[in-house]
């Protein structure tokens, strides 16, 4: 069966744009694999790059045995030690080759068959940044109250600072053309990652189009990295992006 995006294609005679799933991990050795292999079912991914972020619980042992596997369109990259999630995704963005740029946590809360969605709007030509939001009526597990409470802050805080009407600034699911982001220089090495990315596009007056997702948010025991602290660091990545380059 022909996917969306394949159908698409024929009746318009448009190229499909190519699309790299860029997927930093770090101590995710209980799911890694199982994401890897949800990825892959979805079909869509021509290109499928993992960052090993210096993770220390096993999952370095799980990625040797998938590349022994010699999978497909799979590439996997290292970094001898942890340097935090935004600067696994620009190791991701650096080796990535296609014409789209999807980033994927390497956990269960983000569910790949969300794609088809995320890749429409780029694929008619009527957005080049996507994001996902887990705040539009998509089925969701509800998410601890102050979690919302700070991603609704923080999403607030760039919609006045940059005149835009986000819902989810800090979702996950970031979807790109590789030639807006491959001009962008990202300084973040954690989670302000997010932050740095939606004020560096939007300041390129790019209109940021959103769609909604499922989202199964997880709890701390069961591994949630993310913690309070990162919040006002977030905060503070966004004035300062406001004013400076």
């Amino acid at each position: 069966m022909q996917t969306y995006l394949q159908q698409l294609s024929y009746r318009t005679g448009v190229r499909r744009l190519t699309l790299s799933v860029i997927i930093p991990c770090y101590n995710e050795v209980q799911t890694i694999e199982e994401v890897l292999n949800r990825v892959e079912a979805v079909g869509l991914a021509d290109e499928i790059v993992i960052v090993d972020d210096g993770s220390t619980d096993g999952t370095r042992e799980v990625l040797q045995r998938i590349e022994a596997e010699q999978r497909p369109n799979v590439r996997i990259l290292y970094h001898q030690r942890n340097q935090g999630k935004g600067a696994a995704v620009v190791t991701g963005f650096s080796a990535a080759s296609s014409d789209v740029f999807l980033i994927q946590d390497a956990d269960f809360e983000y569910d790949p068959r969300d794609y088809p969605v995320l890749l429409r709007p780029l694929e008619e030509g009527i957005a080049t940044v996507v994001y996902g939001s887990r705040f539009l009526g998509g089925p969701r597990k509800a998410m601890n109250f102050w979690n919302m409470v700070a991603n609704r802050s923080l999403t607030l805080a760039t919609n006045i600072l940059y005149n835009a009407i986000l819902s989810d600034m800090e979702t996950c699911y970031k979807v790109f053309r590789a030639d807006v982001v491959k001009g962008i220089k990202v300084h973040a090495r954690r989670f302000e990652f997010e932050p740095e990315i939606t004020a560096k596009v939007l300041k390129q007056g790019i209109r940021i189009y959103e769609v909604p997702i499922s989202y199964n948010g997880r709890e701390w025991h069961e591994g949630k990295k993310i913690k309070w602290t990162d919040a006002p660091i977030a905060l503070w990545t966004l004035f300062k992006y406001r004013f400076v380059d």
